[in-house]
């Protein structure tokens, strides 16, 4: 069985010079690393072809954000399990081979995720996927070890191997021909919710997604967007949206996608409370950008099984049990607000 390792690169010479060394090192076996390059104008694939002459590398024409990146590149890519890693990723000896055979041994889990730590505090889980990340019934996504900006420190607490709603595309590993078969991530996302996106439409094809802690991965994170960005809050805002329109049953779309958008501009109002009218600015614009979005998500839509029964979805509201209920650790919520939630893989451990 193959692995291939894509790393997508955008204008990324510091982080390849520093993360690309752990990556290769530690890729063997019948693993391939492989740099996918979106449109670059620095001389990061000099330094890839000066440094590393024994990788390949995809080079695209412009760049085609997160999502048309890895399409294209994946596209000319053959293997059995295709590895989406971040630039900005660090990565110990034998990280790959308990994921690989996790998913070996359970033939229907399409996706799996390993443990995500922060690189500058490596007792911390880190925000952009944790242990594993799940979404509530009004789309807002959560990890274990992370609630909104509350991080968890590692103590094992999460170091059972189970079923989540959706794996972080910093350190995604998916099954090739199921991410053919599903078309793979949908490029109008561009960056931000895809991976997401993603995960639902593989849980509606029937696949699980699992994560595995035998492996541990170290992600700097916010290398490309601050999280203090409009153009971020733009695209998450108007993603999340899409992803609720796209997956959800209709008539469950239609209540959830209304109280969501009534949400959306509590958000946007506390934005101009704390003087950030930008932020304020693309929440509106995130809004009008889906109204017009709205043919083209229908016709996706209409594409795709829909599963009525959402598996690992979270039935509780996360902002009431976060701001009004104080609980800060994924271990405090309702555990019977979960669909299907912790049909536990141990066995195999």
């Amino acid at each position: 069985m193959t692995t291939a390792v894509v790393i997508l690169n955008w204008n990324g010479r510091k982080m390849l010079e520093r993360f690309l060394p752990s990556v290769v090192e530690n890729t063997t076996g019948d693993a391939e690393v492989i740099i996918a390059d979106n449109g670059s104008t620095d001389d990061s694939l000099a330094y890839v072809r000066e440094c590393y002459p024994q990788l390949r590398i995809i080079e695209l024409d412009r760049n085609y954000g997160f999502a048309g990146g890895y399409n294209r590149a994946l596209s000319q890519v053959e293997a059995d399990f295709y590895v989406l890693l971040n630039d900005d990723v660090e990565v110990p000896p034998r990280w790959i081979e308990p994921v690989v055979a996790h998913m070996q041994q359970h033939p229907g889990t399409a996706i799996c995720q390993p443990k995500l730590l922060m690189y500058d505090q490596r007792d911390t889980f880190e925000y952009a996927g944790g242990a594993g990340g799940f979404i509530d019934k009004f789309g807002y996504p959560f990890c274990r070890g992370r609630l909104f900006t509350t991080l968890e420190q590692d103590c094992g607490q999460y170091d059972d191997r189970c079923r989540i709603f959706w794996a972080s595309g910093a350190a995604m590993f998916v099954r090739a021909d199921v991410w053919h078969r599903l078309g793979g991530l949908d490029d109008d996302f561009f960056a931000h919710m895809e991976e997401i996106d993603f995960c639902w439409r593989t849980l509606n094809a029937g696949y699980d997604i699992d994560y595995c802690p035998d492996s541990v991965v170290y992600h700097l994170g916010g290398g490309t967007l601050p999280k203090s960005n409009p153009h971020k809050t733009y695209l998450n805002f108007r993603n999340n949206l899409a992803l609720l329109y796209k997956n959800l049953p209709p008539r469950r779309a239609r209540w959830v996608i209304g109280c969501r958008i009534l949400l959306d501009y509590v958000a946007a109002f506390k934005f101009l409370l704390e003087r950030k009218p930008k932020e304020f600015a693309a929440v509106v614009q995130a809004h009008r950008a889906f109204y017009k979005w709205l043919p083209q998500l229908r016709a996706k839509r209409s594409r795709q099984n829909i599963r009525l029964d959402i598996p690992c979805l979270y039935n509780g509201l996360i902002i009431v049990d976060y701001y009004l209920r104080r609980r800060s650790r994924f271990s405090q919520l309702d555990n019977g607000q979960f669909g299907q939630h912790h049909s536990n893989t141990s066995d195999t451990k």
